[in-house]
């Protein structure tokens, strides 16, 4: 299937707004994701998991937390697909398209969107697994915005950001993985005969999708816990290292 060229013509929020729909769609495999990287045992598996939740607190518990992950997509990934796209159109004015520009491009970007979705990614952890913790240490937040609210009034404005330097680190080196490798890759294969089609589009995206989160679960992994923090981690540092005390496979408990 060939693209029309009149229709070839993007928008950034169109990617905010395609990763806002993926997040409810995929909803449930991230709490239990989350699930899975805050465990210390090593226990849990994917099917088991979704199957105890659905029978000891029912089928919708599967998507506690959707207010905080559409939340944060909406601030999330608007914000890095706007960066990115800005950048990379100046950069094209004056010729600077190689791969070491599409990476700063797409790190600078990745940063900026996961500072600014910080707040979303905290409620959305802290939602997904507060049924893990004892009764009498839940949160209880009943949404995205109960959740801020109550993070601002009763543990102070900067809680809203626990995480935020693994969370930025995150977003930099996923963005590197998906939006700078996609453009990439793209380029190569239309230069070794592929055509512009709907397929070479698909081709690209499953690459760069591989590409990206195998380059950022061990991030995720710290981001998460660090989000979920209740005492355990004093910061960035020492997740890192207790969560290597674990084993280099701790790094990579579960894909996104």
């Amino acid at each position: 299937m060939k693209l029309d060229p009149r229709r070839k013509n993007s928008r950034w929020y169109f990617g905010g707004l395609a990763a806002t729909g993926s997040a409810a769609v995929m909803h449930p495999l991230d709490l239990i994701k989350v699930h899975l990287q805050t465990q210390k045992s090593g226990k849990l598996r994917i099917l088991p998991s979704m199957v105890h939740i659905c029978k000891t607190q029912g089928f919708f518990a599967l998507y506690r937390g959707l207010t905080a992950s559409i939340f944060r997509q909406m601030s999330y990934s608007t914000a890095r697909f706007a960066v990115y796209e800005a950048l990379k159109a100046e950069l094209s004015k004056t010729n600077r398209t190689s791969l070491e520009w599409k990476v700063a491009s797409a790190a600078i970007s990745g940063f900026s969107g996961g500072f600014i979705g910080t707040p979303g990614d905290v409620v959305n952890v802290r939602m997904q697994n507060d049924t893990k913790l004892p009764k009498d240490q839940r949160r209880g937040y009943t949404n995205v915005f109960n959740g801020i609210w109550r993070i601002i009034n009763e543990e102070g404005i900067s809680k809203l950001f626990s995480g935020a330097s693994a969370a930025s680190c995150r977003a930099m080196v996923l963005t590197i993985g998906q939006l700078a490798s996609y453009d990439h890759i793209k380029e190569i294969l239309l230069h070794h005969g592929f055509n512009d089609t709907a397929n070479t589009h698909v081709l690209t995206s499953i690459m760069a999708g591989v590409i990206a989160v195998t380059i950022t679960q061990p991030i995720d992994v710290i981001k998460t816990r660090l989000m979920f923090n209740k005492g355990e981690y004093s910061g960035l540092f020492d997740t890192i290292y207790k969560t290597g005390l674990e084993g280099p496979a701790a790094f990579y408990k579960v894909h996104n």
